[in-house]
């Protein structure tokens, strides 16, 4: 008898269902069913997922079924009851139903009522699940189930008058009380007037998940396994059974198996009859959206060239003039372009700029949505759109990180809340988070889990390898230890919850919510739909992403800065030489937010126009000579310490050189072999060649695809290239190919490829050896490369970056902290750059301060580097010497067109004291304008203060300017009332009295600095390094620039201030960055020792590197460390009442360190216990 399946759940009902949507398809099939239908609770969020396994299916077995809905779980004691839409209309309703429900709760809730499923249930078909069928055991009970039983049957005589296809559910499972139930459940359907239908309730695909499943019910419940009793169900019954199973379980009901088959056939509907309509954007009356984007497009070419447009521009416009045409997508750059041109539209405008391979087209190019020339860049058209790719056209357009929300509220506001929702983001499990949760479920206590926890290095990770059991100290064969280990691997891979994407917005002409539902974020005025990016690709729909970018911000607020009038910015750094134009300063306008102390950088004569993206002076030979060296803290896409080790072996001398740079140290060419190949080409030490097809072929056809790159493939455009060219490949056999190069973490599928392009090069006469290492080259981009479109624009970024940091240091430095959190580095390596290129970072003052950091006017005498004062509001502190010197030595300058200079200085803003608020900072800003502030009091009294934000001032020693030091500081803001005068009292009425001032001895200079630490996350009085030194220098650790300093193939040893640990690629190797007073040293640790040496490593604050120098003839070095030793105690005899804690580089992969076993014993009446001792490590960059 054939049997459905019609009442299964998958794991996105999340922590209920146990098995994947395509598992639960696969299982159903091989069972021997004609059909399978998903229900998950409340939502729609797998069905995508099973309908691409079903398309599988149906290859080998055409006539198996999918049906996809919902299983509605309400508020208001209505049964449970599954809903299949039956048509496309029945679809519509039900997403709506879901949006209705969605959008009255928080976000992950649906608050659902009968009412609302009887407004909406045309053409759909329904299983209602009752629950009330069995008299209750207790009498107590009785009154209450027949109240709820009453409510089930009118529930459902209302269901089937409203709906005609209503069927009972009905299960069997394995309880004492079975055939009971099941008779009950006869009779009401007899009452009713609807029918049974057989249904195993299902949960998970095979027997096996039960015990999963019931962990994920544990997670749930909040409970553990052996105080679950039964909210775990019994028996593990509710899998996937065979039909014959089911017919068997039914066999006095076999109508019920019957109605199964009945059910099915009333369905037509499939996500394939899911018909995407785009909206259709206004355009000028008696106009058609095609003919609007030709006219704006060629608008703009005219403009471009006044005096006719060259032959190549007309054909590359005319091409893909016909493939939007024949598309239809004319309103999708209609979009897209009106959403950029609101963006530059605002005061200020918004800096933005589009990147992927949109970059390849000339219409966004011409549109102003990207800022690469793709044809004088030759690239490939078909990489973005062609007619062969059977998907949408995708454009990613960057906006400023901290304006973006304006953007995407306005395209709320154009499109309504019906018709424009952001894509979601479906969140999995990760390694250390569900070691505690499965832990936890499994009654473990937190001490196992946290240790288990903190050896996993990353938030990535498929699973929890053997050797971290051992090392975390457990025997990995103990019963409950294998079993915590098993069921964490089989719950990595699962949905956790829906975010929303980072920006990807689907817009439809028609409701969207009748597409798929729309949920309330939890960002407010955010709405999300239930698909992801997967599941918009696999059902054709289009999106525009409106994307974030920090850089962005911060080359906004250079400019700012740059841009102040009277007179626009010219001089050095504008590629006009020497002029001998001196830059003045200019005070910034009150709407800035500046103090009167605050300067624009402007030169005394000339008018250029505002700095801008675009008018940036190209191919400076300072930038580049600042890369060359390796010199990028900061910048864009090459600040990675990888990008910063290649530098020197590149040496980029101009903008394509930097497209390269960003482009080849990545995953793709790594893995391919293609980064020492093209070095050695570019450093002639290897003749570049170009094998030549055999006769009739034309001999320079690689030469035409591979001559920019040297002949290695470096791009997905030059494999697309390649293939067609010298494979014969069509161009949607191309197209197929960049397919396969597969997006970050996914899984390519380059192998299907390899025979046919090595075999397809071998018929056109390349040797098989040639073909062969180009096909390995080429496999290499499925471990994820740039296509060039996006190294285009992401290397013009790097070179704006570049730019401001190599002329305008103070300002660029200024800018990215005003732009945190972005980028890799914290605010402490971020302010020792900027003192390396010569800029002079002063503290956080009250009298001079705002709330973003700026930049000052100082001295105009030129730097005297070693010695030199620059006056009270200079100094860090009244009792320590100038920021600029760091143990009594100066800062070591690196090159800098403004080094010498000493022009401008960083003033450091109320905003990098932790937990200081915005608001205090600017009422200090508005109480300073009156003049400034004499007093603690006078502050406190003025700006209206409360206590803890003195408290907070005082910390980060913020009160130099009235002479007062840290810890006087702290004692007179203690002592400071925190209520205003009496209203009769005289106004300058000391409050204090006479009251004298307590003595209090100077704070140790290594406290001060850990306290700065503490408050600031950096400090300008020294480094912690220098405390520790002597005992380093007795034990025969060198400081960092002594071992940079040391030969070639030196052992040594060398000590500092963790900053990052990176494990990138295949985790060959670890690369750590340790700091000291002196500067840093990049160790490179193989993973054969890693493992001997893992909790040091990952637990290490403070860490002593033992191994050999390795320097390259570029003088790039390397500490090849073989010992690594944590001496993490050794900070806490720094201060007696701050612990220090340096701040990681927000790129370092251990964002959560393992407690280390030398730390964990303390000397004697030493404690961690003080508030600003829990601290919570910035968010890394995961590259595992």
């Amino acid at each position: 008898m054939s049997f459905a399946e019609l009442v299964a759940a998958s794991n996105y009902s999340f922590l209920r269902g146990a098995s994947h949507p395509a598992d639960m398809v696969w299982r159903a099939a091989l069972l021997g069913m004609s059909g399978i239908g998903i229900a998950d609770r409340n939502s729609v969020a797998g069905v995508v997922r099973a309908h691409v396994a079903w398309r599988e299916v149906r290859a080998q077995m055409p006539d198996f079924r999918l049906v996809v809905g919902a299983r509605l779980v309400f508020a208001d004691d209505t049964p449970d009851i599954v809903a299949y839409p039956m048509t496309r209309h029945g679809w519509g309703r039900l997403t709506r139903l879901l949006t209705l429900g969605n959008r009255r709760a928080v976000k992950g809730d649906c608050t659902l009522y009968f009412e609302d499923l009887l407004e909406y249930a045309d053409e759909i078909a329904f299983i209602a699940l009752p629950l009330c069928v069995s008299a209750p055991l207790r009498e107590s009970d009785k009154n209450s189930h027949a109240k709820a039983q009453r409510r089930e049957e009118e529930c459902l005589r209302q269901l089937k008058t409203r709906a005609p296809h209503v069927w009972l559910g009905a299960t069997m499972p394995r309880a004492g009380a079975d055939a009971r139930k099941l008779a009950e459940l006869a009779d009401l359907g007899k009452e009713t007037g609807i029918p049974l239908i057989a249904t195993n309730d299902v949960l998970y695909a095979t027997p096996d998940s039960r015990a999963l499943h019931d962990i994920v019910t544990c997670i749930r419940e909040g409970t553990t396994i052996q105080s679950a009793g039964r909210r775990l169900l019994a028996n593990a019954e509710r899998h996937l059974k065979p039909p014959e199973e089911m017919a068997r379980l039914f066999r006095k009901y076999p109508e019920a198996i019957a109605a199964t088959q009945d059910l099915l056939s009333r369905i037509t509907f499939t996500l394939d009859d899911l018909k995407y309509e785009y909206p259709h954007e206004p355009v000028p009356p008696g106009w058609e959206p095609q003919d609007w984007l030709e006219h704006m497009v060629m608008e703009a070419a005219e403009q471009r060239f006044p005096e006719g447009l060259p032959p190549i521009w007309r054909k590359t416009i005319d091409e893909e003039f016909r493939l939007i045409r024949a598309k239809g997508y004319a309103y999708y750059f209609l979009t897209v372009h009106d959403v950029v041109r609101h963006a530059r539209s605002l005061d200020p405008p918004i800096l933005c700029q589009g990147r992927g391979s949109a970059a390849n087209s000339v219409v966004c190019y011409l549109l102003g949505i990207t800022p690469v020339d793709p044809v004088a860049n030759k690239l490939l058209f078909t990489r973005f759109l062609s007619e062969e790719r059977n998907e949408p056209p995708d454009i990613d357009v960057d906006f400023e990180h901290e304006r973006r929300e304006e953007v995407m509220q306005y395209i709320y506001n154009r499109y309504g809340r019906e018709r424009a929702g952001i894509a979601a983001t479906v969140i999995h499990y990760r390694p250390r988070s569900t070691i505690r949760e499965v832990g936890k479920a499994l009654g473990l206590t937190e001490d196992v889990t946290a240790r288990l926890a903190s050896t996993i290095w990353g938030s990535w990770g498929g699973d929890v390898p053997e050797a971290r059991v051992t090392e975390a100290g457990f025997d990995p064969t103990n019963p409950e230890i294998a079993r915590l280990k098993n069921l964490v691997d089989q719950l990595l891979e699962f949905p956790r919850h829906l975010s929303q994407h980072v920006g990807g917005f689907v817009l439809t002409e028609g409701r969207l919510d009748e597409l798929v539902p729309i949920h309330n974020a939890a960002m407010p005025d955010r709405t999300f739909i239930e698909w992801d990016k997967d599941d918009i690709d696999a059902l054709g729909l289009m999106k525009v992403d409106v994307l974030a970018l920090g850089m962005l911000t911060c080359i906004r607020k250079a400019f700012d800065i740059l841009n102040q009038k009277p007179s626009p910015l010219q001089g050095r750094g504008l590629g006009e030489g020497e002029s001998g134009n001196r830059l003045t300063v200019i005070p910034l306008s009150a709407a800035t937010r500046r103090t009167s102390r605050q300067v624009s950088l402007l030169s005394p004569e000339g008018e250029r126009g505002d700095l801008t993206l675009s008018n940036i002076p190209t191919e400076c030979p300072e930038v580049y000579a600042m890369l060359q060296k390796g010199d990028s803290i900061g910048t864009f896409q090459v600040e990675s310490r990888a990008q910063i080790n290649m530098l020197p072996r590149m040496k980029p001398k101009c903008l394509y050189d930097l497209v390269i740079q960003v482009a080849i140290v990545r995953p793709g060419p790594i893995q391919g072999g293609m980064v020492h190949p093209y070095l050695r080409r570019r450093n002639k030490e290897e003749a570049v060649d170009y094998p030549s097809p055999s006769p009739p072929h034309d001999p320079d056809e690689l030469r035409d695809v591979l001559e920019k790159t040297l002949g290695v493939p470096l791009f997905q455009e030059q494999a697309m290239k390649l293939a067609i060219v010298a494979a014969n490949f069509t161009p949607a056999q191309a197209d197929g190919l960049r397919r396969a190069m597969a997006t970050f973490r996914n899984v390519g599928t380059m192998h299907r490829y390899e025979e046919m392009l090595v075999d397809g090069m071998v018929a056109r006469g390349y040797t098989r050896d040639f073909a062969e290492r180009c096909f390995g080259q080429i496999k290499g981009f499925g471990e994820y490369g740039f296509p060039e479109s996006h190294a285009q624009a992401f290397g013009w970024l790097a070179y704006v970056s570049s730019w401001l940091k190599c002329h305008h240091p103070a300002v660029f430095t200024c800018a990215l902290l005003n732009s945190q959190p972005m980028g890799f580095y914290a605010p402490a390596q971020l302010v020792r750059d900027a003192q390396e290129h010569g800029v002079e970072v002063r503290p956080v003052d009250v009298n001079v301060s705002g709330w973003d950091n700026g930049v000052e006017a100082i001295s105009p005498l030129p730097f005297r580097g070693e010695g030199w004062e620059r006056g009270s509001l200079a100094a860090t502190s009244p009792l320590y010497p100038s920021p600029l010197r760091l143990g009594g030595q100066a800062t070591k300058s690196r090159s800098s067109p403004l080094k010498e200079r000493g022009d401008y200085a960083l003033r450091l803003g109320f905003r990098q004291i932790d937990g200081f608020r915005q608001a205090w900072g600017e009422a200090i800003e508005s109480a300073r304008a009156s003049g400034p502030f004499s007093s603690i009091e006078d502050l406190a009294r003025r700006a209206a203060l409360p206590p803890a934000a003195l408290r907070k001032l005082a910390d980060a020693d913020a009160f130099g300017s009235l002479g007062k030091g840290r810890r006087n500081a702290l004692w007179e803001a203690r002592r400071t009332p925190s209520d205003q005068l009496p209203l009769f009292a005289f106004a300058d009425a000391a409050e204090l009295g006479t009251e004298p001032d307590a003595e209090l001895p100077a704070m140790p200079l290594s406290e001060e600095v850990v306290a700065d630490y503490q408050m600031l996350r950096l400090s300008l009085k020294a480094h912690p390094m220098q405390f520790l030194r002597e005992r380093f220098t007795r034990e025969g650790v060198l400081s960092c620039a002594d071992a940079n300093a040391a030969p070639d193939g030196r052992k040594v040893a060398c000590a500092g201030i963790v900053l990052i640990r990176q494990r990138p690629g295949k985790g060959n190797a670890v690369f750590i960055t340790i700091e000291d007073e002196t500067g840093v040293v990049n160790a490179l640790l193989w993973a054969r020792d890693m493992e001997k040496q893992r909790r040091a490593v990952m637990a290490a604050r403070l860490m002593r590197i033992e191994g050999v120098i390795q320097r390259s003839k570029e003088d790039v070095v390397h500490l090849m460390a073989s010992r690594i030793i944590d001496c993490t105690e050794r900070l806490d005899h720094l201060s007696e009442s701050h612990r220090a804690d340096p701040q990681l580089a927000r790129a370092d992969e251990v964002a959560r360190p393992q407690a280390s076993r030398a730390s964990s014993s303390r000397a004697p009446g030493r404690s961690a216990g003080h508030p600003r001792n829990v601290r919570i490590l910035p968010k890394s960059r995961d590259f595992h």
